[in-house]
């Protein structure tokens, strides 16, 4: 039956030489089949179909010292994750699958139900010590995916275009490194929901993610960087983010009268370029900041002149007093705004998340521990803080610990950006996440009296 298939495949398939591995596999829904053949000489020497064990991915040689069993692992339970995605709050599938893992590596674990985090305990050999926080996110982005892979997703305009589904599992490929090797203390595994929208970082703190936590790590895929490598920052590595919205509110008219009217769109233009001197002239280049105008909403026809307008935008600061001059530039402005066009403006602001700020300590461990796993020329640095934002800041306002990058882009891709609905990662990457969070754990252990004291 297998050397029939294998003569007769109707799908994509991959060919290397010279001792031949041809991977054929297919996708029908959610169900994986994947059929395996190793050729030498042109001859079929093997056969084998698995079903949701995508064998095709694991080399050991690239798996960064994962199990080729335990990488296949993390490969199907990432691709689930991905062609299952569920946006903020309402994680219920993803929770679900993630307690599954957990009751399967027999971890302890507490759960409120649908929009809280899933919250493992692992004892460690001496549970008295002070516990060490790993975390990953569950929810998802809306979007439809343009990838065409095999796995993705089945749900329409959900995709998992900022990588949590990997996320997920790394984490839980370090939980069974650490099942099968007792660390020296207790480790959090938190699986937040909603770190896109709405701070889940802050539900899962007030379900008790971080009682007793002397330090917590996190990371994130990327293409920045190259499957391999980590990059490790101190201090600010994400900014601040806010929101703002403005409302305009002037006069309507006939579009063949202005002199008669107050246009509310003339207003928006204005305001536009305006709020861009706030970056460009009055803040320090030395502190990267964004004034984003990212959505407009003004007018019902071309003949009438708009009467209101509602621009909605963004901000972005690495800087506490240059955040504070840009919030209080954009009152200035649109006070100026109002009294130069006769109309009244309004605008209110809602506070995003903190700016992540590594702890040098947690940075320190999380360099150790990226250089056992990768080989230090492989941890590198970031000259710049990037302008996105993370809600990992909250965990961080309560314990010290480091944010990471994980490379995830084969040389020879072009990047893709996150949050693009043609986001992919290289899954290499997984194995690179797993030993890290596993080695974090034991080197962050190992210091928590020197690094750590008073925590």
């Amino acid at each position: 039956m297998c050397h029939s298939l294998c003569n007769h495949l109707p799908w994509g398939h991959s060919l290397h030489s010279p001792a031949l591995e041809a991977r054929f596999w297919k996708d029908p829904g959610s169900t994986a089949v994947y059929i395996r053949c190793k050729i030498f000489a042109d001859k079929l020497t093997s056969c084998s179909i698995d079903v949701n064990t995508p064998k095709d991915a694991a080399i050991s040689e690239m798996a960064y010292g994962l199990s080729d069993e335990l990488f296949s692992r993390l490969v199907v339970l990432r691709r689930w994750f991905h062609q299952h995605p569920e946006l903020a709050f309402e994680e219920a599938d993803t929770a679900q699958r993630i307690i599954r893992e957990l009751e399967r590596l027999k971890i302890d674990y507490d759960y409120a139900g649908i929009g809280h985090a899933v919250i493992g305990h692992v004892a460690g050999l001496d549970s008295t010590r002070p516990v060490i926080g790993l975390r990953a996110e569950m929810d998802a982005l809306p979007g439809d995916e343009t990838t065409g892979v095999a796995y993705a997703s089945v749900n329409p305009g959900k995709m998992h275009a900022c990588g949590h589904g990997a996320h997920m599992a790394m984490l839980i490929g370090a939980a069974e490194l650490l099942c099968n090797d007792s660390p020296p203390g207790p480790v959090r595994l938190i699986f937040q929901p909603a770190e896109e929208r709405g701070g889940g970082a802050r539900t899962a703190i007030a379900d008790g993610a971080l009682q007793n936590v002397a330090a917590i790590f996190a990371g994130h895929v990327t293409h920045d960087y190259h499957t391999g490598q980590i990059m490790v920052r101190d201090g600010v590595v994400t900014a601040q983010s806010d929101r703002f919205s403005i409302r305009i509110r002037g006069r309507g008219g006939h579009g063949a009268r202005p002199h008669e009217a107050v246009d509310a769109v003339v207003i928006s233009g204005f305001l536009i370029i305006a709020l861009q001197t706030l970056v460009s002239r009055e803040t320090n280049p030395f502190h990267p900041t964004v004034v984003t105008i990212g959505k407009i909403h003004a007018g019902s026809a071309p003949n009438v002149i708009a009467e209101e307008a509602i621009l909605e935008g963004s901000i972005r600061t690495s800087n506490p007093d240059v955040r504070q001059h840009i919030l209080r530039g954009i009152e200035r402005m649109i006070s100026a705004a109002a009294e130069l066009h006769n109309a009244k403006i309004t605008v209110e602001f809602g506070a995003g998340y903190p700016p992540v700020i590594n702890d040098p300590a947690g940075a320190a461990i999380a360099r150790e521990a990226a250089s056992r796993i990768v080989g230090a020329d492989n941890v590198v640095g970031s000259e710049h803080p990037s302008m996105g934002s993370e809600d990992f800041s909250f965990f961080l306002e309560h314990v010290p610990g480091a944010f990471v990058r994980f490379g995830a882009r084969e040389e020879r891709w072009a990047p893709v950006p996150l949050h693009s609905p043609a986001f992919d990662i290289d899954e290499k990457a997984l194995a690179v996440g797993a030993r890290f969070y596993d080695q974090v754990v034991r080197t962050a252990h190992g210091r928590i009296g020197a690094e750590f004291d008073g925590v």
